[in-house]
């Protein structure tokens, strides 16, 4: 099956609500529906850094999305391009488009200047890892996440 991949654009916002829903359902989280239009609106509007892509099966329909984030770095003087999010959905996965998604983002990071695009998924989650082992190199990386919401207990 062969897609098109393209920029994520206002009139995508159903379609895109759908899968990053479902996404978000693989992952087990949810989000306020105002994250989720607030999001959509910086990834099609392409701020803050951020884009998006969208994979269009031959009948027009979104059948994966991927965003991307540019930011500076301190490793080095160009940007880094960290892939946020990744979606395929099941009826198309194992059909090339995660892999035109990914390469999708990459060379929008490599236009922007960025030298680096990374990304982390869950240790459990192999068959993305099976494609991701053969586009880019795993690192020994643990990642941590603190909520700055909330008030953190002392540490004694």
């Amino acid at each position: 099956m062969a897609f098109a991949v393209r920029p994520i654009v206002t009139g995508d916002l159903d379609e895109w609500i759908a899968l990053w829903t479902a996404y978000l359902d693989f992952y087990r989280e949810t989000l306020d529906d105002q994250v989720k239009r607030r999001t959509f609106e910086r990834l099609s509007r392409r701020e803050d850094g951020l884009f998006g892509f969208g994979a269009e099966s031959p009948d027009g329909t979104l059948v994966g999305i991927a965003h991307g984030i540019l930011h500076p770095s301190t490793w080095s003087t160009s940007p880094a391009c960290y892939l946020e999010d990744l979606f395929v959905a099941p009826s198309a996965r194992g059909t090339g488009a995660a892999r035109a998604l990914i390469e999708s983002v990459a060379e929008e990071a490599r236009r922007r200047g960025a030298t680096k695009l990374y990304w982390h998924t869950q240790e459990f989650n192999g068959p993305a890892r099976s494609l991701y082992d053969q586009l880019a190199t795993r690192v020994s990386f643990v990642v941590y996440e603190r909520s700055l919401v909330a008030a953190q207990p002392a540490h004694r």
